[in-house]
C-alpha cells in the first residue's frame, strides 16, 4: 500500500509537471513558440546568448511603414538635455542628444496599413506582425535583396525598442512586453500613445476645460488607446478641467502618404473601381455630398477624380494627400459641431507617424477651417481655438529614451551615422503569396490572411532605389534632411 501510495504521488508529480509545462507552450502565441522554442525556424533566437545591456547595441524602432521615420527624426535631432550632465535643459546645449548612438530602423510597408486589421477582424493577424517585428529587431537575419535566396546573419541586435507606429502601440505594446519577459530579456519598449498625450496635456492648464482632437488610424481609434490613456494620465498628473476627446479615424491617409494605390494613384485621370478611400458611398468613409464646400477640395490637375461635373459630381474619390487632410479635418470638426459640446477644441494629436510629414498642411486646415463662412456665420469657430496645437508624439518620445538610457547606463560612444535602415517587401520565394506586384500583396490577400500560418510572407531588407520610390526619398530630403543623410550613407555602404 505504501509502494502504491509513493508511485501515485510521483506519476501525480510528473503528470502535474508535464500539465504546467504544456500550459506555459499554450501561453504562446504560434510566432511567439517558433522564436522562444523552434530553434530550426527562421524566426528562433538564441536569448540565452543575448547581449544584454550592452550599450554598444543600437536602438531598435519599427513603424508599419515609412512614417516611422517622423519619430526617428525627432529623436536624432531632439536637444532637450545637457550631453555631459545628462540633466533637462530648455534650450538643450547644442549638441544633439543621440549624436552617439545607432539606429536600426524598420517599415513593414508590405503588410502596411496597420490601422485596417481590426476593422477587418483580423487583430491577432496584426498582432502576429508586429511580433515579426520585434523578432527582426531582436534577431540578426535579414535578406541582402527581395530575390536573395539566402539570408545574412550579420545584423545588430538592439538595447532598447522604440514602437513607432500609434496602431501597433494601441495593439501591441502590452503584447511585445509580455513577449520580451517570456524570452527572459530586460528590454525597455517605448510607445508614441502615452508620449502624445503628455505632449497634449503640457498645452492645458491644471484647472482647463479643453477639448482633444485625435487624428489617427480606424485602427488606433477602435482601440481607444487615446481616449483612455487621457483619461488616465488626466486622473495620475492631477488635471482637474473637464478634458474630452474626439477621435477621427483617418481613413487612407497614412495610405496614400505611403503610395498605397488604393487610396492614391496620381497616374489616373477617371474614377476606378479598385478605391478603397473617403467618397459619397464608402460608408466607412463618408464624403457628405450636403456640405461638399465645407471640404474646400482641390479639384485640378485630378486630384479629385469624379463623375458628373465639378459643380455636381455624382462621385468623387480623392487623389491628393491635401485633400485627405482637408477631409478628415472638416470630418473631425463637424464631430465636435454636431456634438453641441461648449467646450473647445484647443490641440489635436497627430495620432498616426505619417502625419507629422505634413504639419504645414493640417496647420493651414486648421487656420481655414476657422476662418470658414456660410451666408456670413463663422461655421466652426464656436467649435475651437484660434491656434490649434499640434502634437507631434515623437518629442516626448524621444525624451523618455533618452531618460530610460540615462539611467540604465546606457550610453554609447559611437556614431550615428552607423544607423541602418530596412523596409518589407513580399517574399518571391512564398509561393502562396498573392501578388498585386513586385513589391505589395493584393488587397484580399494582405488582409483575407489568418494568424498561426507561420511563413515567410516578407522578407526585410534594406532601404535602396528599388524598395524606396524617388518621390519618397525627394520628400524625406525636403521635409527631414537629417534623417534622409543617414538613409543615404546607409544605401551608399551596402552597394
Amino acid at each position: 500500500m505504501k509502494k502504491f501510495l509513493i508511485i501515485s504521488l510521483l506519476l501525480f508529480l510528473i503528470f502535474g509537471f508535464l500539465s504546467c509545462s504544456n500550459n506555459n507552450d499554450e501561453k504562446n502565441t504560434p510566432i511567439e513558440n517558433e522564436i522562444l522554442n523552434e530553434d530550426d525556424s527562421f524566426f528562433y533566437i538564441d536569448f540565452k546568448n543575448y547581449p544584454v545591456k550592452n550599450k554598444k547595441l543600437p536602438i531598435g524602432i519599427f513603424d508599419s511603414g515609412t512614417g516611422g521615420l517622423t519619430v526617428l527624426d525627432a529623436m536624432i535631432n531632439s536637444d532637450n538635455f545637457n550631453n555631459q550632465s545628462h540633466t533637462p535643459e530648455i534650450s538643450g546645449d547644442k549638441k544633439i542628444d543621440f549624436l552617439n548612438e545607432s539606429f536600426i530602423y524598420l517599415g513593414d510597408k508590405a503588410n502596411m496599413p496597420y490601422g485596417e486589421y481590426s476593422g477587418k477582424n483580423k487583430t491577432d493577424l496584426l498582432k502576429e506582425h508586429i511580433i515579426k517585428d520585434v523578432q527582426f529587431l531582436l534577431g540578426n537575419k535579414y535578406y541582402r535583396s527581395q530575390n536573395a535566396e539566402d539570408y545574412s546573419i550579420d545584423k545588430n541586435q538592439v538595447k532598447a525598442i522604440v514602437i513607432a507606429c500609434n496602431t501597433a502601440t494601441a495593439y501591441g505594446k502590452k503584447d511585445i512586453e509580455e513577449f520580451i519577459k517570456k524570452s527572459g530579456l530586460d528590454i525597455k519598449v517605448i510607445g508614441v500613445i502615452g508620449a502624445g498625450v503628455r505632449g497634449a496635456l503640457e498645452k492645458i492648464d491644471k484647472m482647463e476645460d479643453a477639448a482633444i482632437g485625435i487624428m489617427a488610424t480606424a485602427g488606433t481609434c477602435a482601440s481607444n488607446g487615446y481616449p483612455n490613456t487621457v483619461a488616465e494620465q488626466k486622473f495620475n498628473l492631477n488635471y482637474f478641467g473637464d478634458i474630452i476627446t474626439f477621435q477621427q479615424a483617418g481613413i487612407g491617409l497614412a495610405a496614400a502618404i505611403d503610395g498605397e494605390k488604393d487610396y492614391l494613384d496620381a497616374s489616373l485621370t477617371a474614377i476606378r473601381n479598385d478605391y478603397r478611400g473617403p467618397s459619397f458611398t464608402n460608408k466607412n468613409a463618408l464624403i457628405d455630398k450636403s456640405i461638399i464646400q465645407r471640404y474646400n477640395f482641390d479639384f485640378l490637375n485630378n486630384k479629385i477624380l469624379f463623375n458628373g461635373n465639378v459643380e455636381n459630381p455624382t462621385e468623387i474619390q480623392i487623389n491628393s494627400i491635401d485633400n485627405y487632410i482637408k477631409y478628415h479635418v472638416v470630418s473631425l470638426l463637424e464631430t465636435i459641431k454636431n456634438s453641441k459640446s461648449k467646450i473647445k477644441l484647443k490641440s489635436v494629436i497627430l495620432g498616426c507617424t505619417h502625419y507629422p510629414f505634413f504639419m504645414d498642411n493640417f496647420k493651414n486646415e486648421f487656420k481655414s477651417t476657422y476662418n470658414y463662412k456660410e451666408n456670413g456665420e463663422f461655421v466652426y469657430r464656436n467649435f475651437m481655438e484660434e491656434n490649434i496645437e499640434l502634437v507631434d508624439p515623437a518629442i516626448n518620445t524621444a525624451k523618455e529614451l533618452y531618460s530610460y538610457l540615462n539611467e540604465n547606463n546606457l550610453f554609447n560612444t559611437g556614431n550615428i551615422e552607423n544607423s541602418e535602415f530596412y523596409i518589407s517587401v513580399p517574399n518571391p520565394d512564398n509561393k502562396s503569396n498573392k501578388m498585386k506586384d513586385a513589391y505589395n500583396f493584393t488587397y484580399e490577400f494582405k488582409y483575407g490572411r489568418n494568424s498561426g500560418e507561420i511563413q515567410e510572407y516578407i522578407k526585410n531588407v534594406p532601404f535602396s532605389d528599388s524598395t524606396i520610390s524617388n518621390d519618397l526619398m525627394e520628400r524625406l530630403k525636403e521635409q527631414i534632411p537629417f534623417t534622409y543623410s543617414l538613409i543615404k550613407t546607409y544605401t551608399n555602404s551596402i552597394k
